[in-house]
């Protein structure tokens, strides 16, 4: 992806994150409902601008840097329906950043998300208490060894290594150093 197209979405992105919730939601609403375009406000044939969709579903709101933001990242020259791909994309924006809000995005008839239930710090809690209690039960399996029942373990294993090593028919592998294999 060309470093401008990059730079747009991420534009677009920062403005997403900075409109209020409530012309989020209203946003969300409206392109769900609405033909929406790029370039204009609105067209001949009914196509609204994300910010026109939004007003129109509540979330009234002057946010002139949005209408810049997406008007950028569709490369809009003249009014013209926008792609499916552009709708996608703000609607994944809007919807990543209500769930960072705490609030589940809407949608039409589709179950709402496990995830947006919770707040992402809620989430982040969860996981780092799971890895705890994994690191208790793994300490606990070797609790009652001590570091000297370890190095005498290793002390013994190396000893045996070495009779091994030195009895007679016995090869040390060039393949692995230190190991021993029998001679044939």
């Amino acid at each position: 992806m060309p470093r401008k197209r990059r730079d747009n979405a991420e534009r677009l992105r920062n403005a997403v994150e900075a409109l209020p919730r409530h012309t989020k939601q209203g946003m969300l609403r409206g392109i769900g409902s609405n033909r929406v375009i790029v370039g204009s406000y609105t067209d001949d044939r009914g196509g609204v601008c994300p910010m026109l969709a939004a007003h129109r579903n509540g979330g009234r709101t002057d946010f002139g840097t949005f209408a810049e933001a997406w008007d950028a990242f569709t490369g809009a020259r003249k009014p013209r329906r926008a792609s499916a791909r552009e709708v996608r994309t703000l609607r994944g924006y809007l919807e990543v950043s209500l769930i960072r809000d705490g609030i589940a995005p809407l949608d039409s008839g589709a179950p709402a998300s496990p995830w947006a239930e919770r707040p992402l710090a809620e989430e982040v809690r969860e996981v780092q208490a799971s890895r705890r209690r994994r690191a208790a039960a793994e300490a606990s399996e070797h609790a009652g060894v001590t570091i000297e029942q370890l190095l005498e373990r290793a002390y013994l294993d190396s000893e045996h290594a070495e009779i091994e090593a030195s009895r007679p028919g016995a090869n040390v592998s060039a393949s692995a150093p230190g190991s021993v294999e029998p001679a044939v």
